[in-house]
């Protein structure tokens, strides 16, 4: 009997190696095809005059739409990440375990995460846009992204502060350290690497955002120069390039850039965690 418990762990062994080996190889084939496909299609098509301070109908530079993003992003990442690290902590270290308002919130977060980032646009564009009469502007569109990465960064967060061993916060109170001192000094810095992953992530999904950035950011060319003035991210740059369907070949350019900006943004990320990782 035991034997044949053993030969049907060996083969659901071997089919569950077999089936992930599968997928690994359709996941990187597919990424690789992808990257292939734009770089291909996008580097002949990169000129000089894409790259011009100020967007015109013959240059149609993606400058002022790369610098929106990185306005996006460092302001979105300004809003959520003290919220998001903020509201971790409380759940794990300060709520009582098992409590309904704790299951509550985690369920929310959840709940919120699976949500299409086209509905947090349109209510970013009823509530931010028209009701709070922000208009198509940066901050309509910081916020919502803020909204959107919340769950994201809190779940990560939580998660990492859980994976820290309680014997790290059991020698610290030995020690004679407080609470708070033991969460900054002790817990905070041995989660880091996993709290960099959520942001990691939220980066991702921030530089690769359209849908919500129509609804409240707008779709000017130009460079917001304050938070109440209108301005296209990158990837709403590209949307606005295909749709008009005369600049199909700067839509393939801009990609490029894009995918670059991904790429070495998660690049230089994973290198700082592993940094932090090492010196923790």
């Amino acid at each position: 009997m035991e034997d044949l418990t053993k030969i049907r762990k060996d083969k659901t062994s071997v089919v569950l190696n077999v089936l992930t080996k599968i997928s690994a190889f359709i996941t990187m084939s597919v990424l690789i095809i992808m990257i292939a496909y734009i770089l291909i299609k996008g580097i002949p098509n990169l000129t000089p005059d894409q790259f011009s301070l100020k967007y015109t109908t013959d240059n149609v530079s993606m400058v002022p739409a790369l610098i929106n993003t990185l306005l996006f992003t460092f302001l979105s990442l300004l809003i959520a990440l003290p919220l998001g690290i903020g509201s971790a902590i409380y759940l794990v270290e300060y709520a009582k375990k098992g409590s309904r308002f704790v299951e509550a919130v985690r369920l929310t977060t959840e709940t919120l995460s699976g949500i299409p980032s086209i509905i947090y646009g349109l209510f970013g564009m009823l509530f931010f846009v028209l009701y709070l009469k922000l208009n198509y502007s940066l901050i309509s569109g910081v916020i919502t992204l803020s909204i959107m990465i919340l769950p994201l960064i809190m779940r990560t967060t939580e998660e990492a502060l859980k994976a820290v061993p309680d014997s790290y916060r059991e020698g610290s109170y030995g020690l004679g350290a407080g609470k708070v001192r033991t969460i900054f000094k002790i817990v905070l810095p041995s989660a880091l690497p996993g709290i960099l992953n959520g942001v990691i992530l939220s980066i991702g999904r921030i530089v690769g955002e359209s849908a919500a950035l129509i609804y409240t950011a707008g779709t000017l060319p130009n460079i917001a120069l304050n938070v109440t003035k209108s301005g296209r991210s990158l990837a709403v740059h590209m949307y606005a390039l295909l749709c008009e369907g005369l600049y199909m070949d700067q839509a393939y350019a801009t990609a490029v850039i894009l995918l670059i900006l991904v790429i070495g943004i998660n690049m230089l990320s994973n290198k700082i965690a592993k940094k932090i990782g090492e010196k923790v």
